[in-house]
């Protein structure tokens, strides 16, 4: 039986089913993961997805794109394959694309973040694994180096800091993608005992709404505007897009500490070459047990591993004994794309 998804110039495609899954070049019908934009690209003829995610593709796509949702585990018949969809924890309405044909079945995982004891992430679904056949799992940071701390642990480290900051006279800048980095911020730090007031980047606050209409209960913060008085405003925590980082937008706070809160913020170097007081290691990506737990829920004998470090973990599910070869994509990693939103 030949492969249900096969690579092709446009992106991943599956011909029984006649769609392509986050193509990144234009084609008919497209089934996205979600709303990130190396991911969600605009010029698709036609846009399915999960419904909660609709509101960010719209943000992204414009007024004009053809989009249609499903729920989470709602089968649809797209030519001669069943597919579904299924939560993958990453942003509002990511999700895993299911897809059977004749007896079997293959998983695209999109991006995806594992939950574990200390997390706390309320602004979307949970990952949940699906048994199949073969899965197609993302390699973001896909090295053993990467593991997470319970991320109630790094809100608390986040918190200390803006207190110390604060207590200092000065603000507290956190910088995160604006799209799902950010929501878990605010959902995780803007609490009645806080340090100090919260507001946020203009671009957060957009995506914010969008969350709002798809049901999320995000705390109501305020939005930075050009009459924002920061010298009225004590030990404030401003939760902005990396991309303010220098700008002049962030030297009208006045004295403050920036921080930026990344996986890529366990490595030193990175945190050195993002030139930043503080870096917090908080990623809505799988981290490498979360990779290799998911991809053991799935009881998949055959993995496809995309975008990240693919080399490393192949030769690991290679020598457990499981097929595994890696897919060439151009998607990015987590700081591709997110901007496109500012």
């Amino acid at each position: 039986m030949p492969d249900l998804v096969t690579r092709r110039p446009q992106g991943l495609y599956c011909e029984a089913g006649g769609f392509y899954i986050d193509p990144w070049r234009p084609v008919d019908r497209a089934v996205i993961t979600h709303a990130h934009a190396d991911h969600c690209r605009p010029g698709h003829g036609a846009y399915l997805a999960h419904r909660d995610g609709l509101g960010l593709m719209r943000e992204r796509l414009g007024a004009d794109a053809a989009l249609e949702g499903l729920a989470y585990g709602e089968p649809r018949r797209v030519g001669d394959v069943t597919l579904s969809l299924h939560p993958a924890g990453h942003v509002l309405g990511s999700a895993q694309v299911r897809i059977e044909h004749r007896g079997e079945v293959w998983v695209v995982a999109g991006d995806y973040f594992v939950s574990g004891a200390g997390d706390c992430n309320t602004t979307c679904a949970p990952f949940e694994p699906v048994r199949c056949d073969v899965f197609v799992t993302e390699s973001t940071f896909g090295l053993p180096i990467y593991r997470w701390a319970p991320q109630t642990e790094v809100l608390a480290e986040m918190r200390a800091w803006w207190a110390d900051c604060a207590a200092q006279g000065k603000h507290a800048l956190l910088m995160g993608y604006s799209l799902g980095k950010a929501q878990r911020l605010v959902a995780g730090l803007a609490t009645d005992d806080a340090p100090g007031p919260v507001l946020l980047h203009g671009a957060v606050a957009r995506l914010n709404a969008a969350y709002r209409e798809a049901g999320v209960a995000l705390p109501d913060v305020e939005t930075v505007t050009p009459e924002t008085n920061f010298k009225s405003l004590r030990g404030a925590l401003v939760i902005a897009p990396p991309a303010v980082q220098g700008s002049r937008w962030a030297k009208a706070l006045g004295p403050h500490s920036d921080a930026f809160a990344s996986g890529w913020m366990r490595l030193r170097g990175a945190r050195r070459r993002r030139g930043v007081d503080r870096g917090f290691v908080f990623s809505d990506h799988a981290d490498w047990p979360g990779l290799l737990s998911a991809i053991r829920a799935t009881e998949a004998q055959r993995v496809i591993v995309t975008h990240g470090d693919e080399g490393t973990l192949v030769r690991y599910l290679t020598e457990l004994g499981l097929q595994a070869e890696a897919f060439a994509t151009e998607y990015g990693d987590e700081t591709h794309g997110v901007e496109a939103a500012e």
